[in-house]
C-alpha cells in the first residue's frame, strides 16, 4: 500500500554512499559524494522543501575483515574506530545529516533479513551450488575484496573480486585473470559451495521500462546501465562464506552472511526508521520512503552505479510493501589528487583533519565544489587551491565586500545608502542580480554544482566590474547621489551573493550576513524570500570584516614537498620490507604467504626466445593521461627504449633515475595512451599488488644479458 502525507512541501530524501568503516574518508569520498550531497540538501531546504538526509558507515563486508586480519584485531573493534573518525570528519568538512547510522546496528539486520525473505517468498532468490575460488594457505573461500587480479575487461592489474577500481566493471572472482588471495598471495583453487542468488534476469523488463522513462539523468550512468542491460542482467549471488554480516536468514545459512552489497543499501532506509524513532514518530520514515510524490536521490561515486541503479531497485521492486525508486543517481567520476590516482597506501593522500588544522574549512568546500568530478575525472592540487583561494574569494568575493561595506561604514554612517534614480548600468547589475538567483537554483536543483558555483562568481566579476567603472571614490567628490546608488546597487549584490554561495559556504555566508546586519540566519530565511528581497536604504550594517586570508608560494611548496615525501616514505617502506621478507625467506620459512603455483612447463628453447637485459633508467616522468603509467627512458646499451611502466603512485620518477632494472628487450611494442612502449620492466608483485622492481646489484654494463 502507498503510504501518503498530506502536505504541500516538496518531499526531498537525500542518501550519500555509506563509506566503509575500515580507514578515513579522504578527499575523493568528500567530493564524489558527500559534498554534493550537503549542497543539494542545504538548497533544498532553503527552497522550503521537505528533506531527509541520510548517510552512515558500511560495518560489513571484506574490506572490514581484511583490515581486522591485518591488525590483529576484531571487525567490531575496526568498525568502532572507525566509524568515530569518519563522522568527525564530516562534522568537520560541514556536512550534515539527519541521520549518520551504521550497518551492523540490529535494525539493519532486521530489515536486511526481512528484505532477504520477501525476496525469497517471491520467488526471485534461488539457492545455488556453484564453483568459487578457495585459499588453502587461507583456509577459506575468497569472496570479493579477498581476490586480486587482474580485471578481464580493462586490463587493471590490482581489480577485486566485486568490481575493477578503474573501469568501474562489475566482476566475479572467477573471471579475473591470474587471482591471488589478498591476504597471504595465495594462487586459489576452484571449489563448490552452497549460496543464495538474486535473480536480476526476472527484474530486467521493469527495470529498462523505469530507466527508460527517466529524464534528466547523466550521459555517464544512463551508458554504464544501458550497457548492462544489452549485456543481459543475470543472477547474482547475495551471500557470501563469511562469519562477519548479517546471517543468512534461512536453514543451512549457518556460516554465511549477506553480501555486504545487498544490506548496504538497505541501510539508507534502516537509518531512516532509526531516525524517525528518535523524532518521537515511529512510522514518519514511511511519508519518505513510501510514497511516490518522494523525490528520492542517491550520490555517488560511479564504481556504485551498478548497485544503485540496477541491484537495489529490483530489491525494492521485489518487496512486498511498496518503495518509491530513486529520482535520480548523479553519480560522479574520480577524484584524484595532483595528477595520481588518491591511495592512502602509498601515501598519496592528503589528510582531512591535518588540513583542516590549517586551512578554514569553507575553502576547501569552494575548491571541492569548483573541481567535482561531474562529468569526467578531476582532481585536487595546491597550485589550484591556492589560486581558488587567492585570486577568486580574497581577490574576487572577499575585496568586493570589504571595500564595498568599509566604503558604507565610511561614508555613509554604516547604513544602506538613500540611491538616485538608477541609470542602464545601475539597472543592467539589479537585473543580473535577480536572475542569478534563478541561474543558480537550477544548477543546485538539476546536480551541476559546478555550474551554480560558476554563475555566483560571474556575479561577483561583474559587480566588481561595476565598482570599479562607477569609480565611487570619485563620484564621493563631485555626485554624492551617483556615489549612493553605487554602493547601494553593490550592497544588493552582496546580499545575493550571500544566498548563492550559503549552500557552498554556510559558514563564511553567515558571517557576511552579521556583517550585512541582518539578524536572522540565512538558512531561516528561505531561497525565494532572500532572492526577492532586498536591503532598504537606512539598514544600518555590521562591522566589516576580511572573508579570506591568501596563501603565500612558500607554503603551498612545502605542502607539495610534503606530498612527496610522505609517499616517498611509504615506497621506500614497502620496498624495504619487500627486501627484509626476501631475507628472511632464504633461512626460514614465511607462514604468512604460500606462493602461487608454478605455471605449466615451457621448454628451453622458448625461454632462450626471451632476450632479458640490464638496463639504466636515464629518465622519468609521470604520464597525466593514465593513472598507472610513468613513461621511462631506458639505455640498453646498444640503444636507448622508451618504456611504459605501471608504476605510478608507487615509484616517484625521481627514485627510479639511475636505477639498473631487468628489461624484457624483445617483447613486441605495444600502443598505450597514445604512447609506444618498447619492452617491459621486469617486476614482483607485493602482497597488496604494488610492483617491487628487480634491481641488479653491483654495477654490470649497461646491456648486459640477463640469464
Amino acid at each position: 500500500m502507498i503510504h501518503a502525507m498530506s502536505t504541500a512541501r516538496p518531499r526531498v530524501l537525500v542518501t550519500a554512499a555509506l563509506p566503509y568503516a575500515n580507514g578515513p574518508i579522504h578527499f575523493g569520498h568528500i567530493a564524489g559524494n558527500n559534498l554534493p550531497a550537503d549542497v543539494f540538501t542545504r538548497f533544498q531546504r532553503l527552497k522550503g522543501a521537505d528533506v531527509l538526509s541520510i548517510c552512515g558507515t558500511d560495518e560489513h563486508g571484506v574490506a572490514i575483515t581484511i583490515a581486522a586480519k591485518r591488525e590483529g584485531t576484531t571487525p567490531q573493534a575496526i568498525v568502532d574506530r572507525y566509524h568515530g573518525v569518519i563522522a568527525r570528519i564530516l562534522e568537520r568538512m560541514d556536512i550534515r545529516y539527519d541521520n549518520f547510522s551504521r550497518t551492523s546496528r540490529p535494525i539493519n539486520h532486521e530489515m536486511a533479513q526481512r528484505f532477504f525473505t520477501d525476496l525469497l517468498d517471491g520467488g526471485f532468490i534461488e539457492e545455488k551450488v556453484e564453483k568459487q575460488l578457495y585459499s588453502v594457505a587461507d583456509g577459506m573461500f575468497l569472496a570479493d575484496r579477498y581476490v586480486l587480479g587482474t580485471c578481464p575487461k580493462c586490463g587493471h592489474e590490482n581489480a577485486r573480486g566485486d568490481e575493477c577500481p578503474k573501469c568501474g566493471a562489475w566482476l566475479d572472482p572467477l573471471t579475473l585473470i591470474e587471482p591471488r588471495s589478498a591476504l597471504s598471495g595465495d594462487r586459489p583453487e576452484v571449489r563448490e559451495t552452497k549460496n543464495w542468488y538474486l535473480r536480476l534476469q526476472d527484474f530486467q523488463p521493469k527495470l529498462e521500462a523505469w530507466i527508460g522513462a527517466k529524464t534528466g539523468w547523466k550521459e555517464n550512468v544512463l551508458r554504464f546501465v544501458q550497457a548492462m542491460f544489452k549485456e543481459g542482467l543475470r543472477e547474482r549471488a547475495i551471500t557470501r562464506d563469511l562469519e562477519w554480516g548479517v546471517q543468512v536468514p534461512v536453514d543451512g545459512g549457518d556460516g554465511k552472511v549477506l553480501y555486504v552489497w545487498f544490506d548496504a543499501p538497505i541501510g539508507y532506509i534502516s537509518a531512516s526508521i532509526e531516525w524517525a524513532e528518535a523524532q518521537g514518530a515511529p512510522e514518519r520514515w514511511r511519508d519518505y520512503w513510501q510514497s511516490d510524490d518522494t523525490r528520492l536521490v542517491h550520490f555517488l561515486g560511479k564504481d556504485n552505479i551498478p548497485f544503485h541503479c540496477i541491484v537495489f531497485p529490483a530489491m525494492l521492486m521485489g518487496q512486498k510493501e511498496h518503495y518509491v525508486l530513486p529520482d535520480n543517481v548523479p553519480a560522479n567520476e574520480f577524484y584524484n589528487l595532483e595528477g595520481r590516482k588518491l591511495n592512502t597506501s602509498a601515501g598519496w593522500y592528503i589528510d582531512v583533519e591535518g588540513f583542516l588544522d590549517k586551512y578554514p574549512v569553507d575553502t576547501l568546500r569552494y575548491t571541492l565544489v569548483a573541481t567535482l568530478p561531474e562529468l569526467r575525472d578531476t582532481e585536487f592540487s595546491w597550485r589550484d587551491y591556492q589560486m581558488r583561494v587567492n585570486a577568486e574569494l580574497a581577490d574576487t568575493f572577499g575585496n568586493l565586500v570589504t571595500r564595498v561595506l568599509k566604503f558604507a561604514v565610511s561614508y555613509f554612517d554604516g547604513k544602506v545608502p538613500e540611491p538616485g534614480a538608477f541609470d542602464a548600468s545601475d539597472e543592467a547589475l539589479l537585473a543580473d542580480v535577480r536572475a542569478c538567483a534563478d541561474e543558480v537554483a537550477a544548477c543546485y536543483d538539476g546536480y551541476t554544482f559546478r555550474a551554480g558555483l560558476e554563475r555566483a562568481m560571474a556575479l561577483a566579476h561583474t559587480t566588481n566590474r561595476y565598482f570599479n567603472e562607477k569609480a565611487p571614490w570619485k563620484s564621493r567628490k563631485t555626485d554624492l547621489v551617483q556615489c549612493a546608488t553605487t554602493i547601494h546597487v553593490c550592497i544588493q549584490a552582496i546580499r545575493q551573493l550571500a544566498l548563492l554561495f550559503h549552500p557552498i559556504m554556510p559558514q563564511t555566508t553567515e558571517r557576511l550576513v552579521g556583517m550585512l546586519g541582518i539578524d536572522s540566519p540565512l538558512g531561516d530565511v528561505g531561497w525565494d524570500a532572500w532572492a526577492e528581497a532586498s536591503l532598504p536604504a537606512g539598514h544600518v550594517l555590521g562591522e566589516p570584516a576580511g572573508l579570506f586570508t591568501k596563501i603565500d608560494d612558500d607554503v603551498i611548496a612545502a605542502e607539495i614537498a610534503a606530498l612527496e615525501a610522505q609517499a616517498a616514505a611509504k615506497t621506500k617502506g614497502a620496498t624495504m620490507d619487500a627486501e627484509k621478507n626476501v631475507t628472511a625467506n632464504e633461512t626460514t620459512t614465511d607462514t604468512t604467504y604460500e606462493a602461487p603455483a608454478i605455471r605449466e612447463t615451457v621448454s628451453f628453447d622458448d625461454f632462450m626466445k626471451l632476450d632479458l637485459r640490464v638496463g639504466r633508467v636515464l629518465a622519468a616522468e609521470e604520464l597525466k593521461k593514465s593513472k598507472k603509467l610513468l613513461k621511462l627512458e631506458i639505455d640498453l646499451g646498444v640503444e636507448k627504449r622508451q618504456i611504459l611502466a605501471g608504476m605510478k603512485g608507487h615509484y616517484t620518477p625521481e627514485q627510479l633515475v639511475g636505477t639498473n632494472v631487468v628489461v624484457l628487450a624483445n617483447l613486441a611494442p605495444r600502443k598505450m595512451v597514445g604512447e609506444e612502449s618498447q619492452g617491459m620492466v621486469l617486476a614482483a608483485d607485493a602482497i597488496d599488488g604494488a610492483p617491487l622492481i628487480l634491481r641488479i646489484d653491483g654495477e654490470p654494463p649497461t646491456g648486459t644479458t640477463v640469464h
